[in-house]
């Protein structure tokens, strides 16, 4: 929590220098991802998390304080930035979101399908063991038959 929470004031303070002396927001563009990445890791730890070590009201300060830079954040995209980038801010985020959610969901897919295929294996070689054990089985089982005619 503390890595992310980190990263996150490291990156706004990089986004809110740049808006200031450029106004463009595009020459932070690295802190932005590394900040909106490092905000959805927190909200996600903190929505998951078990109360294992975390207090709440860490969680909450943590939570209000990357509220409030992002009220800041969208402040100077208003006064100081273009006409519009506020809104397309929020467009960028949500597409964004969508594709790390598209991500995860395709990662997890791919896990779902490596694991199906090891298991198809796993069931394939327990099969020809068996089919290998009842021949061996026949085999004795013949040798035996032979053996038993012979005396």
């Amino acid at each position: 929590m503390l890595a992310e929470i980190a990263a996150c004031n490291a990156a706004f303070q990089v986004i809110k220098s740049a808006l200031q002396n450029t106004g463009d927001i595009a020459s932070a563009g690295k802190n932005i991802v590394t900040y909106f990445d490092s905000k959805a890791k927190l909200q996600k730890a903190v929505n998951s998390s078990g109360k294992s070590d975390k207090s709440d009201l860490e969680e909450f300060l943590a939570l209000e304080q990357l509220r409030e830079q992002e009220e800041e954040l969208k402040q100077l995209m208003i006064y100081v930035g273009r006409p519009g980038l506020w809104g397309d801010w929020i467009s960028f985020q949500a597409k964004a979101a969508r594709e790390r959610n598209e991500a995860a969901k395709e990662e997890q897919r791919i896990k779902f399908q490596r694991q199906a295929k090891i298991e198809e294996w796993i069931e394939l070689g327990f099969t020809a063991f068996l089919i290998v054990g009842a021949g061996i089985a026949l085999i004795i089982f013949v040798a035996f038959l032979v053996k038993g005619k012979a005396i």
